[in-house]
C-alpha cells in the first residue's frame, strides 16, 4: 500500500492538469512559451504516474481496469471482474 501523502499528491496533480488543461493549449497553439513556463509545473500532463485505484502501487498497473497486476489478480479469482476467468488448457 502507498502512503496516503503520495496518493493524495496524486490526486492534487491530476486536479491541476484538468484545471490548466485548456489555458495550456491556447498557450502552446500561440507559441507563447515563456508565458507557459510561468504555469505550475504539476499543471502538465506528464507530470502525472498511473497508480492502482485501490492500493496506489505505481508499478503493475494495468491500464484497462484501472488497478494493478496483484489487485487485478484477487479480484479476477474473487470473480468481482465480469468476463475474467483463470486460464486453464
Amino acid at each position: 500500500m502507498a502512503k496516503e501523502s503520495i496518493k493524495a499528491r496524486e490526486r492534487k496533480r491530476a486536479r491541476m492538469v484538468e484545471k490548466y488543461a485548456a489555458k495550456r493549449a491556447a498557450l502552446k497553439a500561440a507559441g507563447e512559451w515563456d508565458k507557459l513556463q510561468q504555469l505550475p509545473a504539476n499543471g502538465s500532463s506528464v507530470r502525472k504516474h498511473n497508480r492502482c485505484q485501490l492500493s496506489g502501487r505505481p508499478k503493475g498497473y494495468i491500464r484497462i481496469f484501472g488497478i494493478s497486476r496483484n489487485m487485478f489478480r484477487l479480484m479476477a479469482l474473487e470473480g468481482k471482474i465480469p468476463g475474467v476467468t483463470k486460464a486453464s488448457w
